[in-house]
């Protein structure tokens, strides 16, 4: 399928007529798909045998904004919104942020025409609006992602404007003469080796599972090496090495996510890897209890204030959810049960058994929750109450919540409860783009070389709300697609013009 390799005597940038994109989750799959939409031919390299990354381990949803499933469940949310809440809860470029909010919207209406559904909203912690959407059933990050690469794999058995190697890696960015990036040498689970040209989409994931050593995280963020971790072997930051190998900028390494809610296996519990309590199951209601049976925290707040409570606080942690609230996530709560890493309790009296506390005390939390659940329905926009409440406004709750969510919480009611811990989650910093995705080299840029998903920095500061990865993953990988299109059309025009090699788009 690939072309003849054009000898060094021809520029090895007039040798490209195809998009390079290195990594097979979301954001891959993105890229891939908007390179062909724009006319365009493309190889997805990925390492792993199969491809899907850690996106089909999203567990909560994907953002969206002034989307056509908010507008049927009468919501009114606007980019603007969104973009202050992202600024709020942590993100410092605004440029990147601007593109991430307000492009979010068409990034749903465009996953729509993948037959997905995506009509179930939830609010997570840091979001003033219910904007994190969802299906009735599975995992969303493993039905959008999957719809993604079933639909890739059609267009390589059909033609062929795409091509999917797998078990092969990425040894090397090509240098073009220019300081541009102009293709890749690989290597095959089976010791082949090969080279492709074209530009490149870095779309390599983070460096959460790399406890090496020499690794970017015991580089800059040794005090969190001994936690365990969400993500999957492969991501070892190989694509910010690579961009780094040729002169391409980082920032924000130091800024890594820690969950406050890794599922904790009773059989397994120091396990360094470990599933996900998706963000969801605190958004439709779920709370979080001590050792001693009370609350601690505001379920909905920042990522990094509820892993603070909690290292200030006595565990082990108890994600709680009554029978409305497990319900209204029923999928989730049945295949956490069936891994062994939620369980069900005919009664708060039950779990109060089983923490080795009174039930009166359990009763009590519940019943507090309650009031102030109460208390605050009918509030304004901004809240009421004495307490300072999050993401803005006030609270009657002393751990600042403004939103509750199927109530009433009754000792005599069934739960769904988990035991949780921190766990390494997201590395927001990565290697710099423009709001192009173009990767960034001091005051330039590297031409023909882009990124998107979790490999790029920058994007979310230093915490990134929930349900905002999927949506780096889809809305980035459309922008370096569009813009790793637009560069090879550009570079095709100069060979022709030049007299050079055929554009063969």
């Amino acid at each position: 399928w690939l072309k003849t390799a054009v000898p060094f005597l021809i520029l090895p940038s007039t040798a490209m007529d195809q998009v390079i994109v290195v990594g097979g989750g979301l954001a891959g799959y993105s890229a891939a798909h908007t390179v062909l939409e724009n006319g365009g031919r493309v190889l997805l390299i990925d390492k792993m045998p199969f491809s899907g990354g850690n996106s089909v381990k999203a567990t909560s949803g994907i953002n969206g904004a002034g989307t056509s499933s908010q507008r049927a469940k009468g919501i009114q949310d606007s980019p603007e919104i969104f973009e202050q809440d992202s600024l709020r809860g942590g993100a410092t470029r605004p440029d990147l942020v601007k593109v991430l909010t307000h492009e979010s919207g068409p990034a749903i209406e465009w996953l729509k025409g993948f037959d997905l559904d995506l009509s179930l909203l939830a609010r997570l912690g840091g979001h003033s609006q219910p904007r994190t959407h969802r299906g009735g059933e599975k995992f969303p990050g493993m039905t959008i992602t999957y719809a993604l690469i079933e639909k890739l794999e059609e267009v390589e058995e059909s033609s062929d404007r795409a091509k999917i190697l797998q078990k092969t890696s990425v040894t090397k960015l090509i240098a073009g003469p220019d300081g541009s990036v102009a293709g890749v040498e690989y290597k095959t689970e089976d010791g082949k080796e090969g080279k492709a040209y074209g530009p490149v989409i870095l779309a390599t994931g983070g460096f959460g599972a790399d406890f090496t050593p020499n690794s970017l995280l015991q580089t800059h963020r040794p005090d969190l090496a001994h936690l365990p971790t969400t993500n999957g072997e492969h991501c070892t930051g190989d694509g910010i090495k690579m961009a780094v190998g040729m002169g391409g900028d980082t920032v924000d390494l130091q800024w890594v996510q820690v969950h406050p809610t890794g599922l904790v296996h009773p059989d397994e519990p120091d396990s360094k890897i470990k599933f996900l309590a998706a963000e969801a199951l605190r958004g439709v209601g779920g709370v979080l209890l001590d050792k001693n049976g009370k609350r601690f925290a505001n379920e909905l707040g920042r990522r990094d204030y509820v892993t603070g409570r909690m290292w200030k606080s006595e565990g082990p942690f108890r994600l709680v959810l009554n029978s409305k609230s497990s319900n209204e996530i029923t999928w989730h709560c049945k295949h956490y049960m069936g891994r062994g890493l939620m369980k069900f309790y005919k009664t708060g009296a039950d779990l109060a058994k089983e923490m080795g506390v009174d039930p009166s005390v359990v009763k009590q939390t519940f019943e507090e929750y309650n009031e102030v659940a109460k208390k605050m329905e009918g509030a304004p926009a901004e809240g009421a109450g004495e307490y300072d409440a999050y993401p803005s406004g006030k609270s009657h709750d002393k751990w600042g919540k403004k939103f509750f969510h199927n109530l009433p919480l009754d000792i005599n009611d069934s739960f769904h409860v988990a035991i949780v811990t921190p766990v390494i989650h997201y590395t927001m910093g990565g290697v710099a783009i423009t709001d192009d995705a173009t990767v960034k080299k001091g005051d330039g840029v590297i031409p023909g070389l882009y990124a998107a998903g979790e490999v790029a920095g920058g994007i979310h500061g230093e915490n990134r709300l929930g349900g905002s990865s999927l949506l780096d993953c889809v809305v980035y990988g459309r922008v370096a697609g569009r813009s790793a299109t637009r560069y090879l059309l550009q570079q095709n025009i100069k060979a022709v013009q030049k007299g050079g090699l055929v554009a063969k788009l």
